[in-house]
C-alpha cells in the first residue's frame, strides 16, 4: 500500500474497485428487476378501456344533454384530452371521398353535417401504454440485445352535439394491447461503430 500525505494510493484502491465491479456483476446478472421500465398514461379520468366505455355506454342519444357531458366528465373545459370537431371535421372524418353519400351516413351525422355552425362534436382518444424490458441484463446493458414487453389499452369515442342535445356517438379502440418487441444486434456496443465506419468509407 502506499500512502501519500495521509491518503491512500491509487494503487492500492484498484483491486478493492475490481472486487466490488466483479460483485456487482455477479448480483445483476441474468437480473431483469433493475432493467428500465417506462408508463405512457394520457391523462384521463378512466383507468381502464372498460370504464370508458362504460361512460359512453350511459350516454343516450337524443335524451342527454352539454350538462349530463359535464358530470360524465365529458367536457374539453375540465378533460385535456377531448377534441373539439366542427361540422368541418365531422364531413372529414365521416365522408372521405365522394362515394358516401347522404344516404350512407347515419342519421345523427347528416344532422350535424346539415346543421354546420349549430352542430359540434367531441373527440375523445385515451390510452395507457406500459413498457417494461425484460431479459438478461448484461446482454441488455451491452445492447446485445433488447427485449421489451408492452401492454395497454386505447379508447377512442366521438360524440355529436346539436342544441346542446347529443345526437350520434360512436365508440371504437383496443380493450387489450399486448406486444413483444426484439432488437439484436449481434455487436453489441461496437455495432454503431462498425456501421459508422462503413458509411463513412462512401
Amino acid at each position: 500500500m502506499f500512502v501519500f500525505n495521509g491518503r491512500v494510493g491509487m494503487s492500492a484502491l484498484r483491486p478493492v474497485t475490481w472486487l466490488a465491479t466483479g460483485f456487482l456483476a455477479f448480483h445483476l446478472a441474468g437480473c431483469s428487476a433493475v432493467l428500465p421500465r417506462s408508463n405512457n398514461v394520457v391523462d384521463s379520468p378512466w383507468a381502464s378501456y372498460q370504464d370508458a366505455q362504460r361512460t359512453f355506454d350511459s350516454i343516450v342519444v337524443r335524451q342527454s344533454t352539454l350538462e349530463d357531458l359535464r358530470k360524465l366528465k365529458l367536457d374539453p373545459a375540465s378533460n385535456p384530452n377531448i377534441t373539439i370537431l366542427n361540422y368541418s371535421d365531422v364531413i372529414r372524418r365521416f365522408v372521405p371521398g365522394a362515394s358516401i353519400g347522404a344516404q350512407d351516413l347515419d342519421a345523427g351525422v347528416e344532422e350535424c353535417i346539415r346543421a354546420k355552425s349549430a352542430c359540434k362534436g367531441y373527440e375523445v382518444d385515451q390510452k395507457s401504454m406500459k413498457r417494461q424490458r425484460y431479459g438478461n441484463f448484461w446482454v441488455d446493458f451491452l445492447n446485445f440485445e433488447r427485449k421489451v414487453d408492452i401492454a395497454g389499452w386505447r379508447f377512442n369515442g366521438i360524440i355529436l352535439i346539436k342544441d346542446e342535445l347529443v345526437i350520434y356517438k360512436l365508440t371504437g379502440g383496443q380493450p387489450a394491447i399486448h406486444e413483444l418487441e426484439e432488437n439484436v444486434q449481434p455487436l453489441g456496443p461496437l455495432q454503431g461503430i462498425g456501421e459508422s465506419r462503413l458509411f463513412n468509407r462512401f
